[in-house]
């Protein structure tokens, strides 16, 4: 039996992933955290879903976590970059696995997670989802197939309340294609467009972020060429599918003792 903890448990995110892992046969819920002061701590983690899982949330801020983490398998966080990190420490000093869905960490908060993978098994992935994972993969064969001849842009649209962009998923897809076709995202990435731009250089990724409502998540990678445009869309209508996706993800660390993987490490897709 998997013994889960979980990081921002009164979050959307967070109350996806108590109710996977409750309906998870192999894993245990054995500890929720969520930031001092919410208004569920104290309270059963199951019980904004109509379930009792036996576990009630605890106020704990990020740099006290190693402190509550005894019988912990695996902590799953989807929070900030900077909590993350500070999980992240905590976790390697108490040899926790962690499965990490936060995004939009900067080039050191990504050194750091690469560096504790020398202590423990971290999955360190944009997107949780199965089925924006296959994507990834379909990403890469047409890339290499339509590398000449065709312009290549990609539109994100999320709700409100999410803090970045381009989304993580987003990036993650614009470095799939570019490194299929040999390029560098950071020197071809173009993420806004205003004014006199000029002529639309070939060798380019453009990004177009949309934000509003409660859209879950869309994706569209668009090929454009002359006569003919492919279109490669993924589209989330419940979070659920990154919750069931990071159990999955906390099962393949079962046996890893260190290392940094991704989810297509997970699902077998290198």
């Amino acid at each position: 039996m998997l013994k889960i903890a979980i990081t921002g448990a009164g979050g959307r995110m967070g109350r996806m992933l108590v109710e996977a892992t409750a309906a998870d046969p192999q894993a245990q819920l054995v500890a929720a955290f969520d930031r001092a002061g919410g208004s569920n701590i104290g309270r059963d983690a199951g019980e904004p879903l109509g379930i009792a899982t036996g576990v009630n949330v605890q106020g704990v801020a990020p740099a006290d976590l190693a402190g509550v983490l005894d019988g912990v398998d695996c902590l799953i966080d989807f929070t900030r970059p900077e909590a993350t990190l500070a999980h992240l420490d905590a976790c390697v000093a108490r040899g926790v696995k962690l499965v990490i869905g936060t995004t939009g960490f900067d080039a050191d908060g990504k050194a750091a997670i690469a560096r504790a993978g020398a202590s423990i098994g971290v999955v360190f992935a944009p997107n949780m989802s199965v089925g924006v994972n296959a994507t990834f993969k379909l990403l890469e064969v047409a890339a290499k197939i339509l590398a000449s001849g065709y312009d290549i842009e990609i539109i994100e649209a999320h709700h409100r309340h999410k803090v970045d962009a381009p989304s993580g998923t987003a990036l993650r897809m614009g470095e799939v294609v570019a490194r299929a076709l040999g390029r560098d995202l950071d020197a071809v990435a173009v993420y806004g467009r205003e004014g006199v731009t000029g002529e639309r250089k070939p060798e380019t990724i453009g990004f177009a972020t949309i934000r509003g409502g409660d859209v879950v998540g869309d994706h569209t990678v668009l090929f454009a060429g002359i006569g003919e445009r492919i279109e490669i869309t993924h589209k989330s209508s419940s979070r659920m599918t990154y919750a069931t996706g990071s159990l999955r993800a906390a099962h393949f660390l079962a046996d890893r003792a260190a290392g940094v993987f991704d989810m297509q490490d997970v699902l077998g897709l290198r």
